[in-house]
C-alpha cells in the first residue's frame, strides 16, 4: 500500500467491515502464537468500547504486547539492520512521519474525550479520580486500528503485522485480551481545516455512530454549546466570555474586522501604510490589527481591504506592516505597495 493509501485509511469514515476485521484479529493472534479469542464484542465508539472492556467478566490478560508491540519492535529492528540507521530514518521520513503529527494529535484528543465522557457521570471527586484512573489504564491496552497508519505505512507488507494491518484497514480502535477482543467502529464524521486539524463551525468535527463526538476549532477542543453559539455571536457575547482561548475561537469565527466594526472601535493610529486598531480584551492580551488597502485595483475597479494581525505592543500602522515582512518600521520603505 502507498503512503496515500495509508493516509486514506487513517481518515476513513463509515461502518467497519466487521467480518474482515474479525478475520484480521484471528490472523494477528495466530501470528503472535495465540489461540483466537472466544468472545468478540463490537462497540460504536472508543468510549463505548471502554465501557465494554470494563464489563468483561473473564477476558484474561491483555495481549497487546504480543500482537502489536513485539512484532512492531522486531520489524523496526529488522529494517534498521537491513537499511542502516540512515536508511531507516529515510524510510520513516518518506512514510510514517508524513502521517505522524496528524494522527498523534487526533488520538490524543480522542483519548482525553473518552476520559471526559467516563468521568462526567461520576458523583464526586473521589469517584471521578477512580474512574479516570481506570479509563486511562484501559486506554493503554488499546490498539489504535486505523490510527496506527503511520507505523503500518513504514512497516508495509511485514508478515508479522499482517493481522494488525488488516484490522487497521477495516475498523477503529481495538482491545485484545487472552479470551476476548473488543473492537470499535470508525467515525461517521471527520472534518479538518487546511492544516489538517480537527475543525468544524457547525457541529461535531469528529463523531461516532453512538453520538460520542468531539467539537473542535482549528484543532482546539471546544464545548458543543460553543459551536452552537457561533451561529448567533455578538460582540457583547465575545466580550463577556471569561475563557481566553474560547474568546479567541469566537473572534476568529466572528471575524476581527467585523468585531471592530460592530464594536464601534476607534483607530489608535493611522499613517500612509494603513490604520492601526486595538481591541482590549479583559484578562488577555489586546488584539492589534492593521487595516491596509491593496493599491492594485480589482477587475471591477474596487480596492480590497486586508486586516493584518500584529503583536500587541505595536504602536503605529507602519510598524505593524513592517513586522509582517520581518522588518523594523524604519527599515520598511516600499517603492510600490501591492
Amino acid at each position: 500500500m502507498s503512503i496515500d493509501t495509508w493516509r486514506d485509511v487513517a481518515a476513513t469514515t463509515g461502518p467497519a467491515d466487521r467480518p474482515a476485521a474479525e478475520a484480521a484479529v484471528r490472523l494477528a493472534y495466530h501470528r503472535a502464537g495465540l489461540p483466537a479469542p472466544t468472545t468478540v464484542i463490537w462497540a460504536d465508539s472508543p468510549a463505548a468500547a471502554v465501557t465494554a472492556v470494563r464489563a468483561l467478566t473473564n477476558p484474561g490478560a491483555s495481549v497487546r504486547d504480543r500482537v502489536r508491540t513485539r512484532p512492531w519492535a522486531a520489524e523496526r529492528a529488522r529494517l534498521a539492520a537491513e537499511l542502516g540507521q540512515d536508511g531507516w530514518a529515510t524510510r520513516w521520513a518518506d512514510t510514517g512521519a508524513r502521517l505522524w503529527d496528524l494522527t498523534r494529535a487526533l488520538t490524543g484528543v480522542v483519548r482525553e474525550q473518552v476520559v471526559a465522557a467516563h468521568i462526567g457521570a461520576a458523583p464526586d471527586a473521589k469517584a471521578r479520580a477512580r474512574v479516570e484512573g481506570e479509563t486511562r489504564a484501559i486506554l493503554l491496552d488499546a490498539v489504535l486500528g486505523q490510527h496506527d497508519a503511520p507505523w503500518l505505512a513504514a512497516f508495509d507488507g511485514a508478515p508479522a503485522l499482517a493481522g494488525v494491518a488488516g484490522v487497521a484497514r477495516t475498523a477503529g480502535w481495538w482491545w485484545p485480551y487472552e479470551h476476548a477482543v473488543v473492537l470499535s467502529e470508525r467515525p461517521t464524521r471527520l472534518l479538518r481545516d487546511e492544516a489538517g486539524r480537527l475543525h468544524c463551525g457547525d457541529g461535531a468535527a469528529l463523531a461516532y455512530p453512538d453520538g460520542f463526538a468531539l467539537h473542535a476549532w482549528s484543532g482546539m477542543p471546544v464545548p458543543a454549546e460553543l459551536v452552537a453559539d457561533l451561529r448567533t455571536l455578538t460582540p457583547e457575547r465575545i466580550r463577556v466570555e471569561e475563557n481566553a482561548e474560547l474568546r479567541r475561537v469566537m473572534l476568529e469565527h466572528f471575524g476581527y474586522d467585523r468585531y471592530l466594526a460592530e464594536s464601534h472601535a476607534e483607530p489608535v493610529h493611522r499613517d500612509e501604510t494603513g490604520i492601526l486598531w486595538r481591541i482590549p480584551l479583559p484578562g488577555d492580551e489586546d488584539v492589534v490589527m492593521v487595516e491596509v488597502v491593496n493599491s492594485t485595483a480589482e477587475p471591477d475597479g474596487s480596492f480590497r481591504t486586508y486586516w493584518l494581525r500584529v503583536p500587541p505592543g505595536t504602536a503605529t500602522a507602519k510598524a505593524g506592516v513592517a513586522w509582517t515582512f520581518g522588518l523594523e518600521a524604519d527599515e520598511y520603505e516600499p517603492q510600490r505597495q501591492t
